[in-house]
């Protein structure tokens, strides 16, 4: 009888500490599992489970800015939305990048991209503004600082009107 209980016992052991515990490794190795094989839904669930299981880990924001990336880019099709609304999901993940992870390698870039939809796909030019203005106060070394201020420069303009704008300016 001993002997039955040790080796139902190793067996336990065995067998529990095979199972893998999900953690933000797992959910990360799921999304790219899921991108190689073209099921963004998939990578979007493994994304968003990472992000509400693991809000403080590491891979939060690189898990956010591609979910941000796909809602951008109008990928996501299992929630039914509209390409606004798509596009303001988007524009609010990029942001909480920076506000939860200022510090992060892509927190100048997801400020600037959650301002540049604001502007240009969105027509939110206040909040797009307010937005410019905390990068250019946070990051007014980075490379992306000289497309911010082009950006509250042309800020409602069409291309034309930029062309024009810069062509008058020459003069």
């Amino acid at each position: 009888m001993k002997y039955i209980f040790f080796f139902s016992s190793i067996l336990f052991i065995v067998i529990f500490s095979t199972c893998s515990k999900k953690n933000d490794d797992y959910y990360m190795t799921q999304a790219d599992k899921a991108i190689q094989q073209n099921d963004i839904n998939g990578a979007v669930q493994a994304y968003q489970n990472l992000i509400k299981e693991y809000p403080q880990s590491p891979k939060a924001p690189e898990a956010t800015f591609k979910l941000a990336s796909f809602y951008q880019n109008k990928m996501v099709k299992k929630e039914n939305l509209s390409d606004t609304l798509s596009l303001e999901k988007s524009a609010k993940l990029y942001r909480s990048i920076f506000d939860q992870f200022p510090n992060d390698k892509n927190a100048a870039k997801s400020l600037f991209m959650s301002g540049f939809i604001l502007a240009n796909d969105l027509k939110k030019y206040n909040e797009a503004t307010a937005t410019f203005v905390i990068f250019l106060q946070k990051f007014p070394d980075n490379e992306l600082a000289f497309s911010v201020r082009e950006e509250l420069n042309n800020m409602g303009l069409t291309p034309s009107e930029i062309l024009d704008k810069k062509k008058n300016s020459n003069d």
